[in-house]
């Protein structure tokens, strides 16, 4: 029997596949990604630490049992930790400005992302949580686990690979499957709730991958 999360991937396989492939996964894998579009990146992606927290936060309080709790919590730790070092690490290593940082323009993307997090940690949905996080997790083991071998030597390349490829993350990642399954196996209404964040999610990941190359950073 498929799973449910399978059947959704499955059913934005275009999407999905267009973004694990895409241009700036093969030139992060390979070291030559140009600085302005890893450090526009970046600069995008750290901006969703605050939502992607509050969205977390509600997961927490939403899931309706302590097994869920305890792990989603100990993720909340792991984002505050090595993945925040890292950013703060690669700007300095990029040249990024403080005022780079705080005075960017948003993506579309970004934007986007930012409205969805927030938009589901409000619904008070454990399954509009669940849908959103899944993508965000799950989409990028895809792309980083089709990495070479030989990685590429800066670690503002390679640490990005790394944080998305290793045993632990497969595990959070299985666990935010599961969770899909499992929830997506009760009330149509919860079922209905995780497509809808899912197929949001999933295109927002493309979009966001397109952004970085119509908005580099000049540094």
């Amino acid at each position: 029997m498929t799973r449910f999360s399978e059947e959704l991937r499955d059913a934005h396989r275009e999407t999905w596949d267009a973004a694990v492939g895409h241009r700036f996964v093969q030139e992060l894998f390979d070291g030559t990604i140009d600085n302005g579009v890893m450090a526009g990146y970046l600069v995008q992606d750290y901006r969703f630490l605050d939502s992607f927290l509050q969205l977390l936060g509600a997961a927490v309080a939403t899931a309706d049992d302590l097994a869920p709790r305890l792990r989603l919590s100990q993720f909340i730790g792991e984002v505050a930790g090595d993945e925040n070092t890292y950013f703060l690490r690669s700007f300095e290593a990029l040249g990024v400005s403080d005022e780079q940082r705080d005075n960017t323009p948003n993506t579309a993307a970004c934007a986007g992302f930012t409205g969805l997090m927030r938009d589901a940690a409000q619904t008070r949905s454990y399954a509009a949580a669940i849908g959103v996080l899944v993508v965000a997790e799950w989409l990028y083991l895809d792309w980083a686990t089709n990495a070479p071998e030989d990685r590429p030597e800066s670690f503002v390349h390679n640490e990005w690979i790394e944080l998305h490829d290793y045993p632990e993350f497969h595990e959070l990642v299985e666990f935010l499957r599961s969770e899909v399954d499992r929830i997506g196996e009760g009330s149509e209404e919860d079922r209905a709730i995780i497509t809808e964040y899912f197929g949001r999610a999933t295109a927002l990941e493309l979009e966001f991958f397109n952004n970085s190359y119509e908005q580099p950073l000049e540094v």
